[in-house]
């Protein structure tokens, strides 16, 4: 079975793609299969999140996109950008993973965060889409920088032991 394990910044061929909906892109470990039919093992480091577009290779050197696929959401749309900025608000309040577009916030299908929104005036329409929250303040921006191969973005105040730093 074929492991993925580094995340690469580009690569001249791509072998195979990898779709994953969001929750499966959070996961560090497990099982998936290849538009190919090909089952593959992750073995990421703990916290990392794929984006659609990651580039992944392993021991044999193949390189895997990773592709975000299409899933239940709710499109939230608001009459003017303050409303736009309150709904924001109490979805960030709630720590609800949000993603952010032009004049549009997109989240995971939840009936109660969709009563809050449109009891605050938002229009919800549920759709089939790409989901691709912020990564968050502290999470090292969007997730395409390479952090000398790591997976997951390492806090500059925090040392940890490298063994090519030796």
């Amino acid at each position: 079975m074929m492991s993925l394990h580094t995340k690469i910044a580009h690569a001249d061929t791509v072998h195979d793609l990898l779709e994953l909906p969001y929750d499966q892109r959070e996961r560090c470990r497990q099982r998936a299969r290849l538009a190919s039919g090909e089952e593959v093992a992750l073995f990421l480091v703990r916290g990392a999140v794929l984006r659609d577009g990651d580039l992944l290779t392993g021991e044999d050197g193949r390189v895997v996109r990773v592709v975000a696929a299409p899933e239940p959401t709710y499109l939230v749309r608001c009459a003017n950008p303050t409303l736009l900025a309150r709904c924001a608000f109490h979805l960030g309040n709630r720590h609800t993973q949000t993603q952010v577009g032009a004049g549009w916030l997109r989240i995971r299908v939840d009936p109660v965060l969709k009563d809050m929104v449109v009891g605050l005036g938002a229009h919800v329409e549920e759709e089939h889409a790409k989901f691709e929250p912020e990564a968050g303040a502290y999470a090292g921006g969007h997730g395409h920088h390479d952090h000398r191969g790591l997976l997951a973005p390492v806090p500059l105040r925090q040392k940890i032991h490298r063994p090519a730093d030796a």
